[in-house]
């Protein structure tokens, strides 16, 4: 059997990126060596990695989703943190809550490297 147990996110700036993430997952996640920091989702880790440490520009990484029992305190953090997205989701925009065509109650974020992370309802994963 093959399991998913690590994404990576580049940044630039570990620091930053440490209390930009813990302040949105609301969580504060443990640092490891190698400027990274891990944030730990059920069997899969968010690894926060400051590529630029070692001389190379973060590169955005494919969109991330996120299931989250209360939707509205991860929007309201990412709301704070300037951070939801200023892009259309089909015709809706993707910083706010909605339900989207395909049943999933859902928005969008970007954070300040270019990565994309969505975050939906609990219960409405389309799976």
């Amino acid at each position: 059997m093959t399991k998913l147990f690590r994404v990576t996110v580049e940044v630039a700036g570990i620091d930053r990126a440490t209390e930009f993430y813990a302040a949105l997952f609301d969580t504060p996640g443990k640092r490891h060596r190698g400027e990274r920091h891990y944030f730990t989702f059920g069997d899969v880790i968010v690894a926060v990695l400051d590529v630029a440490a070692g001389g190379e520009k973060p590169q955005p990484c494919p969109p991330l989703y996120f299931s989250a029992d209360d939707i509205n305190a991860v929007h309201a953090r990412a709301k704070k943190l300037n951070a939801l997205a200023t892009f259309m989701v089909h015709d809706e925009p993707g910083s706010d809550v909605v339900e989207r065509p395909w049943g999933e109650r859902s928005f969008y974020v970007t954070d300040p490297w270019g990565n994309e992370l969505c975050f939906v309802e609990q219960g409405t994963e389309y799976t």
